[in-house]
């Protein structure tokens, strides 16, 4: 099998509708399979899958037990050549899939191929990364990141001084979209499960440069996300009180207690 196309959902039936409407308007010309993972859902999203989509293998977990656990589920329970993890707000359009998958064939060194993603506005969405330091995080939380010398560490960081009209590797992508080969992912070790929710997508990112595998942010391979940050939803210290932003900042200390003092992976960006 070419793919397997994972989704891991809680709470977002309208959303989740969305993209499998859209995964079958796109008629993949792929062989393909779908698994979605429902994480503790009580919003009647298991209950529309069943009725909607009921070819669809479905794994319905009674709680939520995080990103990282239901992915690595999601991965055992399938079997393509390469793992499409997306989120339930990508909008997929025909071709797109088989662009990415035609590409990753082609390039054997790499171990995760992203899409470039845009706004429903179709305007680019920053959605590649530099590694961060634990600055960053500070920066883009506090008004400290409004300070010039602040705001270049952020445009550094965001990859804003970058053209994302290009094929190149990078440090890491937003795993709201990412095909990745299954051979890369069983060398790694899956997600690492001490990652509830964010800092996984960076994470696995690292671990494919420490393996020797190459991070690839594929521009003529376009998707829309309807993308929330909801960490960041609300400004500064009032946001701290958002269960979203304590998982944030929980994720974020064990990533750097997990690399600290540890060098950057080797990660040469040139054209793959």
């Amino acid at each position: 099998m070419d793919l397997s196309i994972i989704l891991v959902n809680i709470n977002e039936r309208g959303f989740l509708r969305q993209c499998l409407r859209g995964i079958e308007r796109a008629h993949v010309k792929l062989d393909y399979e779908v698994l979605v993972v429902d994480n503790g859902s009580h919003d009647g999203s298991v209950e529309m899958l069943k009725e909607n989509f009921p070819s669809i293998p479905l794994i319905a977990s009674p709680t939520n037990e995080g990103l990282s656990v239901a992915f690595n589920k999601a991965v055992r329970a399938t079997q393509g050549k390469y793992i499409l993890y997306i989120n339930y707000d990508i909008a997929i359009f025909e071709g797109v899939l088989e662009k990415l998958v035609h590409y990753i064939d082609a390039n054997p060194k790499i171990g995760i191929l992203a899409p470039k993603l845009l706004n429903p506005d179709k305007s680019v969405q920053t959605s590649c990364y530099r590694f961060q330091s634990p600055i960053i995080p500070v920066l883009r939380r506090t008004p400290l990141g409004k300070f010039p010398r602040a705001q270049r560490y952020l445009r550094q960081y965001l990859m804003l001084d970058w053209n994302h009209d290009t094929v190149n590797t990078v440090d890491w992508i937003l795993g709201a979209a990412m095909l990745i080969r299954r051979t890369a992912l069983e060398q790694v070790g899956g997600m690492d499960e001490r990652f509830f929710l964010y800092y996984e997508d960076t994470d696995l990112c690292r671990q494919m440069w420490e393996h020797g595998w190459q991070v690839v942010y594929y521009a003529p391979a376009q998707l829309i996300h309807f993308h929330q940050r909801t960490s960041a939803a609300s400004p500064g210290l009032v946001s701290i009180f958002k269960w979203h932003t304590r998982i944030h900042i929980m994720s974020g200390f064990k990533y750097f207690l997990k690399y600290y003092r540890q060098p950057l992976p080797n990660r040469p960006h040139a054209n793959p």
